[in-house]
Formats: C-alpha cells, sequence, structure tokens
C-alpha cells in the first residue's frame, strides 16, 4: 500500500509537469502549418510532415499524461446495478471503431446477470485490455502479415464456479513474457516501447477495488495473451461473508 501511494505521487507530479508545455507545444505547430504552408516552396512535403509529426507525437504524450492522471486519481467506486454484458459490448465496439482492420470476436450469448459495480471504471477497465491486445496483434502482424479477416481478439464473458464474473479477452499478439509477467501490474513496468506501464496497474486496481481480481496468462484459444477481468456479482455480500468467517476462524 506504502508502494502504490508511493507511486501514485511519483504519477501525480510527472503528470502535472508534463502537461502544462503540450498545449502550447501543439497549438505552435498547428499554427506554423496555418501560417507558413503556403509560403513553402518544393519542401512543403516535409514541412507537413514534420509539423504532422509534432501533432501526433504531442498527442500520443498526452494520452500518456490521462494514463498518469488516472492512475493519480483513481477515485473510489460508485456502485451500482450494472449490465455486464453491455459494458463489454459497448467496450468491443468501441475498440472495432478505434481498429477496424483488427477483428473482434464478441462469443455469443453473453450471461444475464446484473452486476454491482462503477460502470465506468468497469468499462475503462475493460477498453484498457482491449486496447494493449489491439496494440499486441498489430506488432505482431507488423512483422507476420495474416489474412485481414482473420480474428485477432476474443472476448467473452462468463461465470465461474464460485458464482464471480469473468471478463475474458485473448488475443492473437506476441504474448506474455515468460519472465517476469507476474510484474506486469506493477507500475511502470511495461514490454511496449511507448508503453507506461500503468494500464494493467490500474485495472487491477479497478478489480481489487470491487472484491475480484486481475489473471494474466497464455491464451487457449489464439496464439498471445489471456486476460481475465474477475468480479463478485455483490462485492459488498462478499466483503461480508469474508468478514463472517474471519471472525468464526478467530474464534
Amino acid at each position: 500500500a506504502q508502494r502504490n501511494a508511493a507511486w501514485r505521487d511519483v504519477a501525480r507530479r510527472i503528470a502535472h509537469e508534463i502537461k502544462n508545455p503540450l498545449t502550447p507545444i501543439q497549438l505552435s505547430a498547428e499554427r506554423l502549418k496555418r501560417k507558413y504552408r503556403v509560403r513553402i516552396g518544393d519542401d512543403v512535403e516535409v514541412f507537413d510532415r514534420c509539423t504532422d509529426t509534432i501533432i501526433r507525437q504531442v498527442g500520443d504524450i498526452g494520452r500518456m499524461v490521462d494514463e498518469f492522471s488516472s492512475f493519480a486519481r483513481m477515485p473510489a467506486p460508485r456502485f451500482a446495478s450494472e449490465d455486464p454484458a453491455e459494458l463489454l459490448r459497448a467496450a468491443v465496439f468501441a475498440q472495432r471503431v478505434a481498429a477496424p482492420d483488427i477483428a473482434v470476436e464478441l462469443i455469443e450469448p453473453l450471461p444475464q446477470v446484473t452486476l454491482s459495480a462503477d460502470g465506468r471504471m468497469v468499462g475503462q477497465a475493460l477498453a484498457n485490455i482491449l486496447k494493449n491486445a489491439g496494440e499486441a496483434v498489430a506488432a505482431k502482424r507488423l512483422a507476420h502479415p495474416v489474412d485481414e479477416e482473420a480474428v485477432g481478439i476474443i472476448a467473452r464473458l462468463e461465470l465461474d464456479a464460485q458464482h464471480r464474473l469473468v471478463f475474458i479477452i485473448e488475443d492473437d499478439g506476441k504474448g506474455l513474457p515468460d519472465r517476469d509477467r507476474d510484474r506486469l501490474t506493477e507500475p511502470y513496468v511495461t514490454t511496449r516501447e511507448k508503453g507506461t506501464g500503468l494500464g494493467l496497474a490500474i485495472v487491477k486496481r479497478i478489480c481489487e477495488d470491487h472484491g475480484g481480481e486481475l489473471k494474466l496468462a497464455d491464451a487457449e484459444t489464439l496464439s498471445g495473451a489471456r486476460v481475465c477481468l474477475i468480479f463478485p456479482l455483490n462485492p459488498h455480500a462478499a466483503s461480508t461473508t469474508d468478514a463472517r468467517a474471519s471472525g468464526v476462524a478467530a474464534e
């Protein structure tokens, strides 16, 4: 807990220091392009490429800063009755729009149950995992092209033996590392070149705040990674049961 608190403080400071110059950098690049593009002669293509690179990279840094801010200011969940099937459908739809070249298969039918959870936070966790899966598939296909219609991600929703709800995301990416894979959920640990190492840390925090857990494993259907987000249907009831069990054990 102390280490996580320290990491959140680091994230807050980083987000504050990086965010300040981003807007003037982007506005300056856009103004240069708008005002001076017509004055550029034969090198207009190079000029466009350079200004577009600045704007694009500022956008990438901005998204990283958003991750730092999210990790630093993780709010307590606001529990309400949610439809987990619709949460998964919405996340899959968003991923399909964001990366239309990577097919996402949603396994139907989905369980018709009600989940006591913060729908926004669960949706954020699903979006993070699907985004990671899409990037892993894209990186692998860049080196090893496949049929465009090949399934890149499989998403499903199940109830396990303990009647917990399990969101399962499998991808056809390069998979998880053999060494230190358990550390991937720690802040600032990443295997991606442009990763902040906060995506899985945020997802793990969301799962734990709902009385659940995050599990990483090798894919069973595809050839990449398998990520399971596990939630008790009613975290309040689960915590009460655990407390009673602890009291009985103490007696």
